[in-house]
């Protein structure tokens, strides 16, 4: 599935690997500009919280927690194309999945950058 997701993501569209695939994003949609723009939002409005899911599940080495949280977190990411964010909830996902969480620090500070460059294209949505 991660196959998927991460080509579907960057194939042949010429988005910046940092950035939303506007063009995927809108097919994820059926066109609808206006439900992309709700969806964004709700994403804005959500992903502090798991980013502090995840930052409690590292000080508790919940491995559990960080797989299903990182999991939630590359899904919606997906439906935006954006590859970068994509790549880093699936490295933290595969972490939590295999109770390797000696990176997660930097796992997590790595989709916490994908993030940040990704919310201004996300707002103007």
């Amino acid at each position: 599935m991660a196959t998927s997701i991460l080509g579907a993501g960057s194939a042949g569209t010429g988005a910046a690997r940092t950035g939303i695939d506007r063009e995927l994003a809108l097919s994820r949609v059926g066109g609808d500009s206006e439900l992309l723009h709700e969806i964004a939002v709700l994403f804005l409005e959500d992903y502090p919280k798991l980013l502090n899911e995840l930052r409690t599940a590292r000080s508790r080495y919940d491995a559990k927690v960080i797989e299903r949280t990182a999991h939630s977190m590359k899904g919606s990411v997906s439906n935006f194309g954006a590859s970068a964010a994509v790549e880093a909830a699936f490295a933290l996902e595969n972490m939590g999945r295999t109770q390797q969480l000696s990176d997660v620090e930097h796992g997590i500070r790595a989709l916490e950058l994908a993030l940040a460059a990704l919310r201004p294209e996300l707002e103007a949505l």
